[in-house]
């Protein structure tokens, strides 16, 4: 088929090289180049450079609006494919392709409409993850399933492993998708069950609540690594936590209590503690949490979430 993509982030570049191998993709579309790291220079976006690697025309567009619309137009493409672009698309540009458009969304539909569906699952503690390529409607995350399927999570898995995961099974379900819309083999089924949602990510999602179990603890980390990131305070300062594990053998410590061993610094919850290995202090680099616990002063004195 001859295809439009739309996408930005990493987790969309696998299908777009699995759809430019079988089809015609004759444009992508992706968010406007974003000012990245401390120098804040202007950064293409993943799927841009995927894109140009591909030789395929590049749309950069914040908004998909009536230029967007009708450059797409010009393309008489069959067939829309959207892979977390990061924005919305409504008519004309909705009906523009012979077939519409279909979205790869990274969760079980109707579970988790929205922008953060893994990192909310994470959070939740759900067992398993999954994708689902559905039609596209004006209502978010609404239209009739083509395929679904689920993964179980590994136990550590942070949602950016966890995301990588989906990306690469998920553009085999694309391709499948795809492939089945062309020779008319494809039949969506409308979505089965209550629905939920996944609000995007603010930095308050990333603060941990060390009154509450280690396994609740835990969950919301790897939800929200890398991105917000897992966060406390120490002594009033941002203490940015990179990995961590439950310590389900070390001896209970009162919540927020810090402790340290060769390799880990040890932090409180209401059951067992949280073991944190690598950190990020405030305007500092990441380190070693048992070098950074070395360093501070009055060490004894200080708790997490002060």
């Amino acid at each position: 088929m001859r295809l439009v993509f739309a996408g930005t982030p990493d987790a969309a570049v696998p299908t777009l090289h699995r759809l430019a191998s079988d089809h015609g993709v004759a444009a992508v579309i992706t968010r406007p180049d974003a000012p990245l790291g401390r120098k804040r220079v202007l950064t293409p976006s993943p799927v841009a450079r995927a894109a140009d690697e591909l030789g395929i025309p590049v749309i950069r567009a914040a908004r998909l609006d009536d230029e967007v619309t009708q450059r797409i137009a010009a393309l008489r493409v069959e067939l829309g494919v959207i892979v977390a672009y990061g924005g919305l698309v409504r008519e004309p540009l909705l009906s523009t392709p012979r077939a519409g458009w279909i979205n790869l969304h990274f969760s079980l539909l109707p579970q988790w409409r929205g922008a953060a569906p893994v990192q909310r699952a994470l959070i939740a503690g759900d067992a398993r993850l999954g994708a689902s390529v559905f039609q596209l409607v004006p209502e978010l995350d609404a239209g009739d399933v083509f395929a679904s399927r689920a993964f179980d999570v590994p136990d550590a898995a942070t949602a950016e492993v966890a995301l990588r995961t989906l990306a690469e099974a998920g553009a085999e379900l694309t391709a499948e998708v795809v492939s089945g819309i062309a020779n008319g083999t494809a039949i969506a089924q409308p979505q089965q069950g209550e629905a939920s949602y996944a609000a995007k990510l603010t930095l308050e999602d990333g603060v941990l609540d060390w009154s509450q179990p280690v396994e609740v603890v835990f969950a919301r980390f790897r939800g929200v690594t890398p991105e917000p990131g897992a966060h406390t305070t120490i002594d009033g300062q941002r203490l940015k936590i990179l990995e961590a594990a439950p310590a389900f053998d070390a001896e209970a410590l009162p919540s927020g209590h810090i402790t340290a061993t060769k390799s880990a610094v040890l932090i409180g919850t209401a059951s067992s503690p949280l073991a944190v290995t690598r950190v990020q202090p405030a305007g500092k680099g990441a380190m070693q949490a048992a070098d950074w616990w070395r360093g501070q002063r009055a060490a004894e004195g200080l708790r997490a979430g002060s």
